[in-house]
């Protein structure tokens, strides 16, 4: 798979920040979805709408911190708004795993 370069500003574009898991349900009429509440250390928990179901139990995701994708344009998933991207590494086949950290990091911490 060839993969468009970019350049250091496009990707600075991207704005990635801490977040924990703090709610998360089953989209209704979904087999694969989660609707997730996830705090970034703004007003409001933000959420976001996963394909995680086959891959994890909902005891498993939460109050997991991950790494989030805050500046993409929100998208309806189900009719669900999702507003942000977690990150996770594989494969429809080969399963996921979300991206994680290492060591201790405030909530909203900017990803760089």
């Amino acid at each position: 798979m060839t993969t468009e370069k970019i350049d250091f500003d496009t990707f600075k574009k991207t704005e990635m920040k801490v977040g924990e898991i703090v709610e998360i349900s089953r989209v209704e009429g979904a087999d694969k979805l989660y609707k997730l509440k996830v705090d970034v250390a703004e007003e409001e928990p933000r959420q976001i709408v996963t394909g995680l179901v086959p891959f994890y139990q909902e005891d498993e995701l939460l109050h997991k911190k991950i790494i989030v994708v805050t500046n993409l344009k929100p998208a309806k998933f189900r009719g669900q708004e999702s507003n942000g991207m977690l990150l996770a590494a594989g494969s429809e086949e080969g399963g996921f795993s979300i991206i994680t950290l290492d060591r201790e990091a405030p909530i909203g911490s900017l990803v760089s």
